[in-house]
């Protein structure tokens, strides 16, 4: 999809915060010191930094804008994987959130990844990954339906080769047809289909709320009894349950050597 260019202000409100304050840190040493030093003798050199040099704390200030942005979106990012049930929720996301829920995955694997890089000739790169010293191109095609022919595995195919990366992942919600499997065998290319990143995002969301197992309340110990002798044979005796009469489902003792003996005691548990 084509994508409309961004202003310096734009982009860092989508790269980390930190981007943001290096940024205008640089731009503050650059007009405060270096162009004064730069300009030397020169008399409109030196006039032209002095009055750039007198604007540098608010262009700092001004490159610090997009800070807050930066960590809401990122938040946002976050909260938006997390918040996924399974393919059918990220069939549900429009392309830019789907783009953004690949990012987030690529990220939470150790990837350092840069959105919206827009190589190619219609912006088909959407995610660059580095890692390790290798850059890897990623197109995403939020296609719920329509399966990802050869043409566009070809093409990704081109622009690896093209911008000499290590690989190229094409991502879709969807499927691909048995042309771009087979075109993609053997080559630095990765098809992940719509179950394979259902996995991909199940397997690095991060669930602040742990479910916990509950656990059974302890039950109160049941109070030993002694056991009693038999007040009629001198036998020791059973706890039993009545079966009938007033004191049905009552326990009681009862002679051991019942029904030759029918001595019973009340039962205190």
């Amino acid at each position: 999809m084509p994508r409309k260019s961004k202003n310096i202000l734009e982009t860092l409100t989508i790269l980390p915060w930190w981007c943001s304050v290096v940024a205008a840190l640089f731009v503050y040493v650059v007009l405060s010191y270096i162009l004064p030093a730069v300009a030397g003798e020169n008399m409109f050199a030196a006039g032209f930094a002095k009055v750039l040099a007198q604007f540098a704390p608010y262009i700092f200030f001004l490159f610090l804008l997009p800070v807050p942005f930066s960590l809401l979106n990122f938040r946002h990012k976050r909260k938006q994987l997390d918040a996924q049930k399974g393919i059918d929720s990220i069939r549900e996301l429009s392309w830019q959130q789907f783009e953004e829920l690949v990012g987030e995955a690529y990220r939470r694997q150790g990837y350092r990844v840069v959105e919206n890089d827009g190589a190619g000739p219609d912006g088909g790169v959407d995610l660059v990954l580095y890692k390790d010293g290798s850059r890897y191109l990623v197109q995403c095609k939020q296609w719920r339906t329509q399966k990802i022919g050869v043409k566009i595995v070809r093409e990704m195919f081109g622009l690896v080769s093209a911008e000499n990366a290590a690989g190229g992942i094409v991502i879709t919600s969807g499927s691909f047809t048995r042309d771009a499997l087979n075109f993609a065998g053997g080559k630095a290319l990765e098809l992940v289909n719509g179950e394979q990143l259902a996995e991909l995002v199940k397997s690095v969301q991060r669930n602040p709320r742990v479910c916990s197992v509950p656990q059974e309340k302890s039950k109160p110990q049941q109070k030993t009894s002694i056991i009693p002798l038999c007040p009629t044979c001198g036998s020791t005796m059973v706890l039993r349950t009545a079966r009938r009469g007033k004191t049905v489902g009552q326990q009681f003792w009862g002679c051991k050597n019942y029904p030759r003996c029918r001595g019973t005691r009340d039962f205190y548990g």
